[in-house]
């Protein structure tokens, strides 16, 4: 057998979202061919490191150099000898680019390097940030490649950021299809109890305030219907989303039950799943969603109305706005029939266009490629 790819993982968190779990899915999918160390541009986020699989060969970098700061020379020499060491190093979203422009600055001997990104936080949700933007013209040369999920940051890499179009590559994200078929655990979601007459409204995310996850809750405040919501996720807006609960007077019918893993197990609770972020790209939750059987109401953010099916379009909202999203909940609410058969549609699209293996192969052949050893990772 060959020598494993020694891979360097520069994150800007590595808590578990979409991305940490897109790259978790990939170790685990490279399994004994690779070998991992793992970067977190924030202190102490390393959730995501419980869902690598037993088996993989990871660890957890002990004393890296800082992935943020000042722009300086001392530093990106101290992050450029740092990745030296490895075969490929695969950088993610703005809190780790600096390890591209390490590579700029440094580049006599250094590994390739492949960027990633992902979306954007609550400050560049609605207008990019233009010193950012210039400071990513600078380092994105550096890079071997650029890996974004959507439609949308596609056109921001080859417009904004001035990318050549053969160093761009937008590889959908995937999930195991198959997994969301099956019946969901009656004791997948602790504390959670369906009540008669309501429909259940359930969002994943991240706890953080780009989700907006007080206006899903003052949107279903809002709705005829009786409803109950689920919110699965850890953050830290959890207080900031019970004060809207508590303001509402909506405790008996709202529950957080914290971070759960493995959403196949829980997902087919809901029936409606909702969105209100700010900023996404192509979000995992709503692949999810719809490998369940879900409809999906959502604002019109990121890739989100090209990847439903073209029934489940007209409930994507026109805006960001709580008034427009109870109106599509309300609407789905009512009618039990349409939402199955969107549901059932947007299964059967998930089947065609998100299944995991086609993303496994396309990041493996990217990756084993820009270290010169094809079919390395399988």
């Amino acid at each position: 057998m060959s020598r494993p790819l020694n891979i360097l993982h520069l994150h800007s968190s590595f808590n578990l979202g979409g991305k940490e779990a897109r790259a978790v899915r990939l170790m685990n999918a490279f399994g004994d061919r690779a070998k991992h160390v793992v970067v977190s541009g924030v202190e102490g986020a390393y959730g995501a490191r419980e869902a690598i699989s037993t088996g993989v060969r990871y660890e957890i970098a002990q004393d890296p150099p800082p992935l943020t700061g000042k722009p300086s020379v001392a530093r990106y020499e101290a992050i450029a000898k740092f990745m030296a060491r490895f075969d490929l190093v695969l950088t993610y979203n703005w809190g780790a680019i600096d390890g591209v422009m390490a590579r700029r600055v440094f580049a006599k001997n250094m590994p390739p390097v492949i960027h990633h990104e992902d979306g954007f936080n609550a400050d560049e949700a609605n207008r990019l940030n233009p010193v950012r933007n210039i400071y990513r013209r600078m380092a994105l040369p550096a890079a071997h490649a650029l890996v974004v999920p959507s439609r949308v940051l596609e056109r921001v890499a080859l417009g904004t950021w001035r990318q050549p179009q053969d160093r761009v590559h937008r590889i959908s994200n995937g999930i195991d299809v198959a997994a969301y078929a099956k019946k969901p655990d009656p004791r997948a979601i602790p504390g959670f109890r369906r009540l008669p007459g309501h429909v259940v409204v359930g969002t994943l995310a991240g706890l953080r305030e780009v989700k907006d996850l007080p206006m899903l809750v003052r949107a279903i405040g809002g709705m005829k219907a009786r409803t109950q919501l689920v919110i699965v996720g850890e953050g830290p807006e959890r207080q900031a989303i019970l004060d809207t609960v508590a303001n509402m007077g909506l405790e008996q019918t709202v529950l957080l039950p914290g971070f759960l893993p493995d959403p196949h197990r829980y997902i087919g609770h809901f029936d409606i799943f909702a969105l209100s972020s700010r900023s996404e790209q192509q979000p995992i939750c709503v692949m999810e969603a719809m490998a369940a059987g879900l409809s999906v109401v959502a604002p019109p953010v990121g890739d989100v109305r090209a990847m439903v099916a073209s029934v489940n379009v007209d409930f994507i909202a026109k805006d960001w706005n709580p008034i427009h999203l109870r109106d599509q909940l309300d609407r789905l609410a009512a009618h039990p029939d349409a939402r199955r058969e969107i549901g059932k549609l947007n299964r059967q699209r998930a089947r065609e266009l998100f299944d995991e293996q086609a993303m496994i192969a396309a990041y493996a052949a990217l990756y084993a490629q820009a270290v010169g050893r094809p079919g390395a990772l399988g």
